[in-house]
């Protein structure tokens, strides 16, 4: 079979469950992960056979696309920040308002030595982008996984980025003892109650780590508690905040912060939609 073949054979199937667009998107980066080769070379040579290994791993990817499996599990690997970062179903994959985050972090810290804390680390890929664009910033990344951490800690070798990981679960205010003050607090926490599960596409809630999305329906904003106590005690004077929230609770979250901080800001994403509160 030549590619050609096999990449309009792997095109078709997955329609079944992707719109064209995302399934080209989808084949696009399969067929280059796998077999080192883009669409423009497939569709320019149009004789080129594919070796039998080559085919097998496709098929085993096509399975598990058709289940549902986001192609980023499928390929353990995800593009975040212009990086390509490892990822495994240990950690939530990172999305394009979470770079926004990041963006918004850079844009508003104007001195490079630094100290930082991210707190929920997952993949890295929030510390890791940071510390390549503030390379003099010394960067603290916490979880509560285990097996988050190692991923993460992998990734930030890949990128070079020195940062320093340890596990705390940060909802036991006994291990914030292990944490020194910061000029800047990080974090993307969980944020969806449990009872919006229902709302969201089967490849997330089978798949991502629930620890790493959900929060008690009697307390969506678990984390943001914590986190404004936190801060109030290891926040340098003149350090910020920076998080991401659910569209829904920004309000809410940017009114717990005022409690303890003079200035709380709330930022639009490229949707518009009310997702990372600034607080200083």
């Amino acid at each position: 079979m030549t590619i050609k073949e096999q990449y309009h054979f792997f095109l078709q199937q997955i329609q079944a469950i992707y719109n064209l667009n995302e399934a080209t998107v989808i084949s696009d980066w399969v067929f280059e992960s796998i077999v080192g080769i883009k669409r423009f070379d497939i569709i320019k040579d149009t004789n080129q056979q594919l070796h039998s290994s080559k085919i097998e791993k496709i098929q085993i990817a096509l399975t598990a696309l058709l289940q549902h499996k986001p192609v980023q599990y499928v390929l353990g690997e995800a593009w975040f920040y212009n990086m390509k970062l490892k990822v495994n179903e240990h950690v939530l994959i990172p999305r394009p308002e979470t770079e926004e985050l990041v963006q918004l972090i850079l844009s508003e810290s104007l001195i490079s030595t630094t100290t930082i804390l991210d707190i929920g680390t997952g993949s890295g890929c929030i510390a890791i982008a940071v510390k390549k664009n503030m390379p003099e910033a010394d960067i603290t990344a916490i979880d509560i996984s285990n097996e988050a951490l190692l991923l993460a800690k992998e990734n930030a070798a890949i990128q070079n980025t020195a940062i320093q990981f340890l596990r705390v679960d940060f909802l036991d205010e006994a291990q914030w003892s292990v944490l020194l003050k910061f000029d800047i607090i990080i974090s993307n926490p969980p944020y969806i109650p449990v009872n919006e599960k229902e709302k969201l596409d089967i490849n997330v809630t089978a798949f991502e780590p629930h620890q790493a999305l959900f929060v008690p329906d009697n307390s969506p904003l678990l984390f943001y508690k914590k986190i404004a106590e936190f801060a109030s005690t290891h926040l340098n004077a003149g350090g910020k905040i920076f998080m991401e929230t659910h569209e829904d609770f920004a309000n809410e979250t940017a009114a717990l912060f005022l409690e303890k901080f003079k200035t709380v800001t709330i930022k639009k994403d490229i949707f518009g939609k009310e997702r990372m509160v600034m607080a200083y």
